[in-house]
């Protein structure tokens, strides 16, 4: 056998080694397989209650907020860019929807079915204008998205503030909490439910569509999809829309289970959601990630988070692991990223 034929059959060999499979799977799930193995055994070993039924159903239920805040500012994060708002999106609209139903509860107190229809699309609508605005910023002006986001999560967050005077807002039907926070349809979890309603429906956007495809596309290289034909400052305007809709979606599901308005809540699903997207694989160049991933990203953040307070480590410490967690997944990210175009090439 020639040294050339041996070289191929060793070549051939570390390919269908178990090398060569963690490396594919590592180029399509990131750092995730590996975070959720260490968090499932680490807190196994430090709480008997951690894998029991009750405690995963709870995990699932609590971070069903994060997922629904995840998956939209994926959409961001896929065109290259990200939303440090969606904190202030959430209180804006739990204290915009609160207002509306309180108002609106007092003046038709037998009319709870339209006070909670008319309070919730407030609420959303509140999101999703500041989403809108995102939108207009970077599409339109061509600010930077972290400039044009912070801008607006100050502004949201001084609007929240303005609107409470810091107080939270009491007055909304009791029906409202009990169907959306408290609440069950077909055994599922009322937030559970509406965050797999709006997951399969964006993973047929993202999947099975043309404008789906178009937000990778613009995150992968926006000069060669404009000449492509593809509506570049349509799609970011989408995509911040989207982002904003989709938070304010969640600011009215986690307002229902406080059963307040709070212009004070939110304050760490920036870092949450792009960690949670980061974690899962998804690009902060753009043009990269997956949406079943993103959500198991989130997850694993609410799964951390579980397990840190049952092991009764304090909420202090727990930002630090989330931060050393997203500079691992961003310097994993890059290293991604070298191997996908050595494997282009």
């Amino acid at each position: 056998m020639t040294d050339s034929a041996q070289r191929e059959g060793r070549e051939e060999e570390s390919r269908r080694g178990p090398g060569h499979w963690a490396k594919q799977v590592f180029l399509r799930l990131g750092v995730l397989p590996l975070f959720l193995i260490g968090a499932l055994v680490i807190f196994t070993w430090l709480s008997e209650n951690f894998l029991t039924q009750r405690n995963l159903l709870n995990v699932v239920r609590q971070s069903s907020y994060l997922v629904l805040v995840s998956v939209g500012q994926m959409f961001a994060l896929l065109t290259g860019g990200f939303d440090l708002s969606v904190g202030t999106i959430v209180a804006v609209t739990s204290v915009v929807g609160a207002l509306a139903m309180a108002a609106l509860h007092a003046a038709l107190p037998e009319a709870t079915f339209l006070v909670i229809t008319l309070g919730c699309l407030a609420g959303i609508a509140a999101g999703g204008l500041i989403g809108a605005i995102n939108g207009l910023g970077v599409a339109l002006f061509r600010v930077s998205p972290f400039m044009m986001t912070l801008g607006m999560a100050s502004v949201g967050f001084g609007i929240a503030l303005f609107l409470t005077g810091g107080v939270p807002v009491y007055g909304m039907p009791f029906a409202f909490s009990d169907a959306f926070g408290f609440g069950s349809l077909l055994g599922i979890p009322s937030p559970v439910f509406v965050a797999i309603l709006l997951i399969v429906f964006l993973y047929f956007l993202v999947s099975r569509t043309a404008t789906g495809r178009y937000f990778y596309a613009v995150g992968a290289n926006i000069q060669a999809a404009e000449l492509s034909g593809v509506p570049s400052r349509r799609i970011l305007f989408l995509a911040y829309l989207f982002c904003g809709l989709i938070a304010a979606i969640a600011g009215m599901l986690l307002t229902a289970r406080l059963e307040t308005g709070e212009a004070n809540i939110g304050s760490s699903l920036a870092l949450e959601s792009i960690a949670a997207c980061v974690i899962a694989g998804v690009s902060l160049r753009g043009g990269v990630g997956r949406l079943e991933n993103v959500v198991l990203g989130a997850l694993f953040i609410g799964l951390l988070s579980n397990g840190m307070n049952l092991a009764q480590i304090q909420s202090y410490l727990q930002t630090v692991v989330v931060g050393v967690l997203l500079i691992v997944a961003v310097i994993a990210d890059q290293y991604r990223l070298r191997l996908m175009a050595a494997d282009r090439a």
